[in-house]
């Protein structure tokens, strides 16, 4: 039955990255419909992103009550409608009103998804399902491609996903026999009280893997956002070229994952994310030293490969930290922990780089990086198990 019900969860998992990349797909044709400035895509970005944070929150509570099953089916039924409700829209306000219940909806079925495979699975299986979120986040601009090419608009590109989501979320309402727990640690998590917000942060070792988290999405997230721009106005690369390979971070991001699944037979989850903060390290210093236009092109794949183990590494060893009955709260503030990560710290660098300089991109990702490494030994040493 576990393996059946992990053929469910690879499939959530390619499912849920489908809709991540659309709105940035679309938003060219999107913005000249609604005839609102380019700038508003950061709006609705900015109320998922809210929605997001508080449903990550609420998870601990809403898993103990429902279930993982029941919690990641109603999540999925939500975003999918939200989806839809996208995709039938003719105003900005109208994303806006509809960009409330896909945030609510994605913070759920993160936090409560990632929780039981950590609770359940071996670390290589958590890199892989994130590989596969990584393949749908691809998919989902290919497939708004496909929606303009043969005459459509982004509407029908936005359907076409909803569509999937909807099948999904019957795929998973059929599934919900499967979600028992076999070895009583769903039980176990379930038998006390949900923990409130002051009360996980009470916990030792909280506070450090919120900052740990923190960091390493604002990383991943200001090197996707502003990479490209560092490379054509420091390093002289063609814009052309740059924004070509701006992808090969992305694309470093997913072969790391699927490569770091085989390596979590041999090293462990601690290992493995101060495998990943190394290879970053030697992907900034391509950034900084003299060594031309391919070596920052290398730099950027690198960091691409140095950040994939690390966010399905942090989660998997949470259960290890914290033990069953309290992982599925401190996932819940580690997701909102990573949102306010990816919303604050990149437009945080666009303010660096507009009114002093964009050669603190490097400096910038190094400070994050010591930051993380620094929370993250505090996080080892206060459980004691840093091995």
């Amino acid at each position: 039955m576990l393996h059946l019900l992990l053929a469910v969860i690879y499939i959530s998992f390619i499912s849920l990255g489908l809709p991540d990349a659309l709105l940035g797909s679309a938003w060219p044709f999107m913005y000249v419909e609604f005839g609102v400035p380019v700038s508003c895509a950061g709006v609705i970005s900015m109320i998922i992103a809210v929605g997001t944070v508080i449903s990550s929150l609420q998870s601990d509570r809403l898993t103990r009550k429902l279930g993982a099953g029941k919690v990641t089916a109603a999540s999925v039924a939500m975003t999918a409608a939200a989806i839809f409700g996208f995709s039938v829209s003719h105003s900005f306000w109208t994303l806006c009103l509809w960009a409330v219940p896909y945030g609510l909806g994605a913070g759920s079925v993160d936090a409560a998804l990632n929780n039981y495979v950590a609770l359940h699975y071996a670390s290589r299986h958590m890199s892989w399902l994130h590989c596969m979120w990584g393949v749908g986040a691809s998919l989902g601009p290919y497939i708004m491609g496909c929606a303009l090419t043969v005459g459509g608009n982004w509407n029908m590109g936005y359907r076409c996903i909803a569509l999937l989501q909807i099948v999904l979320t019957l795929v998973l309402l059929v599934s919900l026999p499967l979600w028992k727990a076999p070895a009583g640690t769903e039980a176990e998590m379930e038998a006390g009280p949900a923990l409130s917000l002051g009360q996980i942060l009470l916990i030792p070792g909280a506070k450090a893997v919120m900052v740990t988290f923190f960091c390493y999405c604002a990383v991943e997230q200001t090197t996707g956002l502003w990479a490209s721009s560092y490379l054509v106005l420091q390093k002289g690369v063609p814009a052309e070229t740059a924004a070509s390979f701006a992808s090969l971070f992305f694309i470093g991001i997913t072969i790391g994952r699927a490569l770091s699944g085989f390596l979590t037979m041999k090293l462990s989850d601690s290992r493995m994310i101060r495998l990943g903060q190394g290879i970053i390290v030697v992907g900034i210093a391509a950034f900084l030293l003299p060594l031309g236009e391919y070596a920052a092109l290398a730099g950027l794949i690198l960091i691409g490969l140095g950040c994939a183990p690390i966010y399905p590494c942090i989660i998997h060893s949470t259960p290890h930290h914290f033990g069953a009955e309290k992982s599925q709260a401190v996932i819940g503030v580690q997701m909102a922990s990573a949102y306010l990560g990816t919303c604050l710290m990149p437009p945080l660098f666009g303010l660096i780089a507009n009114h002093i300089t964009v050669s603190l991109f490097p400096f910038y990702l190094l400070a994050l990086l010591i930051l993380m490494v620094f929370t993250h030994e505090a996080l080892l040493k206060s459980s004691g198990k840093g091995i």
